[in-house]
């Protein structure tokens, strides 16, 4: 019987120290990016692709994120008694009621594969997803949600994919990196995969971005995952285990990605969607284009 992607896991308790004093005492997953929290187009892309259980590892400073997709009865009421529908219908459907969301605690910030391993209970034997919120990858207008395509690929072949981009040779230390084998189209067999090598020792430059599907084995060889780099648990050193007993894919996904894990990036990402925005993205789009100089400017009086 084929197996089927029901849950994801959103791992969400790191302190997002880049970002201070944004973070001190708010999420980073919370920072908006136009209107919505940056993890709701996390949980929009899962649900989109089928997703009905959604399971956030949360730090005891995350309780903003189990608030923001909880049920909000006083602003409802507000809402509803000065008629604002429109709003009441977006509060009310941060969520479809058809979906789930589980909070699992993660009391140590042991890394990525610790966070992942935190979710075994809730996943059990199944296979899963897993959304990285810092990177916000815009949906494709033909293909859909990175994680929607992933699926796709998953129903078809049954086993662990990865969802990988090319980037800059210079910046393949800041990602694990897989050794591809051309299986088909924009997807590579894992031979191996490297976290964060130098330039000079990368197998590629196929970099593992933020979306995963992997099957139930990854949680026993987690388990015995010695910590790595960062002294952490690393996922990539589990994804490396999981090589040697089954297929694992990559596959490189369609949809422009923006690493919000920076600040950089962050910003890029808030002028992208602003500039889209179906209420404001033309005013948006009319001010950057008779602001750009001004701004420029600006930028450089104060540099001065």
């Amino acid at each position: 019987m084929k197996r089927r992607i029901r849950k994801a896991v959103f791992p969400v308790a790191g302190l997002g120290t880049r970002f201070l004093p944004a973070t001190k005492a708010s999420p980073k997953e919370m920072l908006p990016i136009v209107d919505k929290p940056l993890i709701q187009y996390g949980v929009e892309e899962a649900v989109a692709a089928g997703i009905d259980t959604l399971i956030f590892i949360i730090g005891r400073t995350k309780n903003a994120i189990a608030d923001h997709f909880d049920k909000a009865y006083e602003l409802e009421v507000e809402l509803k008694t000065r008629g604002k529908t429109d709003l009441l219908r977006i509060v009310r459907n941060i969520v479809p009621s058809s979906v789930e969301c589980v909070y699992v605690r993660q009391a140590e910030a042991l890394g990525l594969g610790h966070a992942v391993l935190c979710a075994r209970r809730v996943v059990g034997d199944e296979p899963f997803g897993i959304i990285l919120a810092d990177d916000l990858i815009k949906e494709d207008i033909k293909d859909g949600g990175a994680l929607s395509q992933m699926v796709r690929h998953f129903n078809k072949y049954q086993c662990s994919i990865l969802g990988v981009e090319r980037v800059p040779p210079e910046e393949v230390y800041r990602y694990g990196i897989i050794q591809p084998l051309p299986f088909a189209n924009r997807i590579s067999n894992v031979v191996n995969i490297v976290e964060k090598p130098k330039p000079a020792d990368a197998p590629s430059n196929l970099a593992v971005v933020g979306r995963y599907i992997l099957t139930p084995r990854i949680f026993d060889l987690l388990a015995n995952t010695l910590r790595g780099t960062g002294n952490e648990i690393q996922l990539t050193d589990g994804i490396s285990a999981l090589l040697n007993e089954e297929q694992v894919l990559a596959f490189e996904f369609s949809g422009q990605r923006h690493d919000c894990g920076s600040k950089l990036g962050y910003l890029i990402a808030t002028v992208e969607y602003g500039a889209r925005h179906p209420e404001l993205g033309i005013q948006f789009q009319t001010y950057l284009r008779e602001n750009f100089y001004r701004l420029d400017e600006s930028a450089h009086a104060t540099d001065n």
